[in-house]
């Protein structure tokens, strides 16, 4: 029996993305490379912007924590689902499974807020130019990130609570690649109606209103941007702009159509190929995204590649 709970498993067999014995060695390879590109990147661009003084904005103080974020995240569950591409049987302890599901939570729920930290950094850089330097000054970044953490620490022990209350009798298998909130819910054999309006509340708040900062915030951006007479100066307003506008479609896209539903709607497998473009694509496009298309980056890259 798990310690402070009545359940009567103590461990969950993890089913992986898919039972298939001929896929399991190339679809390794391929997390096994997205899980490297993810690294790589996302440690290149904290290390990148932690030794360039020109990169010390606000803009990049958020990417720094975006990439710390993705590294993170990443790791909570990548090296788990590998494992099962490798062996017959993926076993998780009680413990660990909602060790898992916490950190996951909190990691998920920091990138809502710190992406929404990002549009609102666009909108005071282009719609209020001249009070760039008070709005967005270190304190008020500080606050900005601080504020996604504790966000992402309520949001991540709401969730995590409310598993921990509920009894898991015999089926202990869960059908999904790590431990999310729908799979161990269906596993339940005791009421998860408290657990299913706790997904819709906190899910809703932490997709819904950063979503709704976003769309305001790029609403906002656009009209100012149509009021700029050059070319030039539209182009690279725009510019700006598009990489985030990118990461965020990936990420509210990908969440929104696996949590904003009931947790008996639609298919698992939907769920699995759902899960893994906000758990590993996201997380590996972001660092692309944010670099290929950054003058300021790759500037900065070269500088540093020419110091060694």
């Amino acid at each position: 029996m798990a310690p402070g709970n009545d359940s009567f498993v103590t461990e969950f067999i993890l089913l992986g993305l898919t039972d298939r014995p001929d896929l399991q060695p190339p679809l390794f390879l391929l997390f096994l490379g997205m899980y490297m590109i993810t690294i790589l990147g996302n440690l290149g661009l904290i290390i990148l912007i932690s030794l360039n003084s020109n990169l010390h904005t606000p803009m990049y103080f958020f990417l720094f924590n975006l990439s710390f974020i993705d590294l993170c995240y990443s790791s909570v569950f990548t090296p788990r689902m590998m494992i099962n591409f490798t062996s017959k049987k993926n076993i998780i302890s009680y413990m660990g499974c909602m060790t898992q599901l916490y950190f996951f939570c909190f990691f998920v729920i920091s990138e809502c807020y710190v992406l929404t930290s990002m549009a609102y950094d666009r909108y005071v850089a282009i719609c209020n130019p001249l009070l760039y330097n008070v709005a967005m000054s270190p304190k008020v970044c500080s606050s900005l990130v601080l504020s996604s953490y504790l966000m992402a620490f309520s949001g991540a022990m709401a969730h995590t609570g409310c598993m921990l209350r509920l009894t898991f009798c015999d089926a202990n298998t869960i059908n999904h690649y790590f431990c999310d909130v729908h799979p161990l819910l269906q596993l339940s054999c005791t009421s998860t109606y408290v657990n299913e309006l706790v997904v819709f509340i906190v899910v809703g708040i932490n997709i819904i209103v950063p979503s709704f900062t976003i769309f305001v915030s790029y609403c906002l951006i656009l009209t100012n941007i149509l009021q700029i007479k050059s070319t030039e100066g539209r182009s690279k307003a725009f510019s700006t702009c598009t990489s985030h506008i990118i990461a965020v479609s990936l990420f509210f896209g990908s969440m929104s159509f696996m949590y904003l539903k009931p947790s008996s709607a639609g298919s698992m497998d939907e769920e699995k190929i759902s899960s893994v473009f906000y758990t590993n694509v996201v997380a590996m496009m972001n660092p692309l995204i944010y670099s290929l298309r950054n003058k300021d980056v790759k500037t900065a890259l070269r500088k540093t590649l020419s110091r060694r």
